[in-house]
């Protein structure tokens, strides 16, 4: 197991040292240039058609399908991921999650976008994602399966682990004992089992509701931390602008600590570019593609430049030395830094409010991360939702892996997060580059018809795109 999680960690470190910021940050400028900085441009358009009903009952609303993406985003890479990189690339660090997200809102605008333009009728409403683009706008199978692959891996497989590590690790502190581990494994499984069981109507339905109040409650308990510190405020603000170029961390000054570290966090945490948004996207019932990708667009925001930001600001207006959270053998103790920043503020509260965040974080993004893997199994098997037995045995494979995920080391359980997703973004960033122009006409006609005071409605052939599903 060491020896996997050394080769797990060199990847991770190549991916992200190299490869992945010249990709994510060139493809989120060249899409903001391309859509005219449609992510600031149509901010306020994305805020109005999130409010838009769905027309068939058995359809998933704009909103639901904003609140499924937002599940998987909002999770435990809000609260430890972001703490995290506090630890390993200092404030600084913070300024790169918010560029990677302000260019981000871009790629996710258009990788969504291109989910609706391509996505398929189903039963219960439509369904999508780059695996589908992939294959009918590529006409790729065979890459569209790869992706589907990969995804799978990443969000049942890494990110579930993470996932359920993560909130193993805060939860465990209160429960001590040879086989706490293993007994909270079995809890956390077991609650995300009655969900993940149910399928995707009842995770749209269970996310709805419980990721908006857990995001409010935590965006509150943030703003009472920076009032209680407001003198703070100034000198932290100060520090994320100074230290985003500064050769300084708790690991040497090893120059790009901060870069490295922030976009890792950041892309963890708002997932833009890398293929797994798109997949609620393509479920949603409106009446442009438009819509949906100016939707998505905004749970980039709402992830990093709102939950993210209280956390880092939570940690920094605190003013804990990072130095004092890093064990012997280099791991960055995530969950001790941010609750001792809790308690700093309210004491034992502190430390019980933040677990239970953690916990309902973690847990929508069990059942998040799960409905997009569900949406992929029925790429790679025609079909698989409606086999009930296979279905169930992949829903359980589903809750065994976030058993095992609880007993997962800190440093694979990051690390291989980290290499799976970065092996999606390499798919599916390219893939988006080669299509954009497609989402770039959409777009077009999108404002054309808002221009000319019209509720805009999509036809496939007004943008040259011909037999697609649902646009003829």
């Amino acid at each position: 197991m060491e020896a996997f999680a050394s080769i797990v960690s060199t990847i991770s470190g190549y991916l992200y040292s190299y490869i992945l910021i010249a990709l994510l940050i060139g493809a989120g400028i060249y899409f903001t240039i391309r859509t005219k900085f449609v992510q600031f441009r149509l901010l306020g358009e994305s805020i109005r058609v999130i409010k838009e009903p769905k027309k068939e009952e058995k359809a998933t609303s704009s909103f639901q399908a904003l609140m499924v993406s937002t599940a998987s985003r909002v999770g435990t890479g809000n609260i430890v991921g972001v703490t995290g990189a506090i630890i390993a690339g200092g404030p600084g660090a913070v300024f790169w999650m918010w560029l990677i997200a302000l260019v981000g809102g871009a790629s996710a605008f258009i990788e969504s976008t291109l989910a609706q333009i391509y996505k398929k009728k189903g039963e219960n409403g439509s369904y999508g994602g780059p695996a589908y683009y992939i294959k009918e706008a590529l006409h790729s199978p065979a890459l569209g399966g790869l992706f589907a692959v990969a995804l799978i891996l990443t969000y049942m497989g890494g990110f579930n682990a993470l996932a359920s590590y993560n909130m193993t690790d805060f939860v465990k502190v209160y429960f001590p004992g040879d086989n706490n581990t293993l007994i909270i494994g079995v809890v956390i499984a077991v609650l995300a089992g009655t969900v993940i069981l149910g399928g995707g109507k009842r995770i749209s339905e269970v996310t709805q509701y419980m990721v908006p109040v857990m995001a409010i409650m935590y965006v509150v308990v943030a703003l009472i931390v920076i009032v209680l510190n407001i003198g703070s405020l100034p000198m932290v603000i100060a520090k994320i602008f100074s230290e985003a170029f500064s050769a300084q961390s708790v690991f040497g000054g090893l120059f790009g600590a901060a870069m490295m570290n922030g976009i890792k966090r950041g892309l963890y945490s708002n997932e833009a570019g890398i293929g797994s948004a798109p997949n609620a996207a393509a479920s949603a019932d409106v009446s442009h593609p438009v819509k949906q990708g100016l939707v998505q667009m905004l749970s980039v925001f709402l992830d990093t430049l709102v939950i993210c930001t209280a956390t880092a600001f939570m940690i920094l207006c605190t003013n804990l030395d990072a130095s004092l959270y890093v064990d012997a053998a280099g791991n960055t103790m995530n969950a001790a830094f941010i609750q001792d920043s809790l308690i700093a503020n309210f004491g034992s509260f502190g430390s019980l409010f933040i677990t239970l965040a953690l916990a309902l974080f973690a847990f929508t993004t069990l059942i998040g991360n799960y409905y997009y893997a569900e949406m992929n199994i029925n790429y790679l098997i025609k079909d698989a939702t409606e086999n009930k037995t296979f279905i169930f045995c992949y829903r359980l494979l589903a809750v065994v892996i976030i058993f095992v995920g609880a007993q997962f080391s800190a440093g694979l359980a990051w690390d291989l997060a980290d290499v799976l997703m970065g092996f999606m973004a390499l798919i599916n960033v390219p893939v988006c580059i080669i299509l954009g122009g497609t989402a770039f006409k959409a777009l077009e006609d999108y404002v054309a018809q808002r221009k000319a005071g019209k509720d805009p409605v999509f036809k496939a052939s007004s943008i040259g795109v011909k037999d697609t599903d649902y646009w003829n």
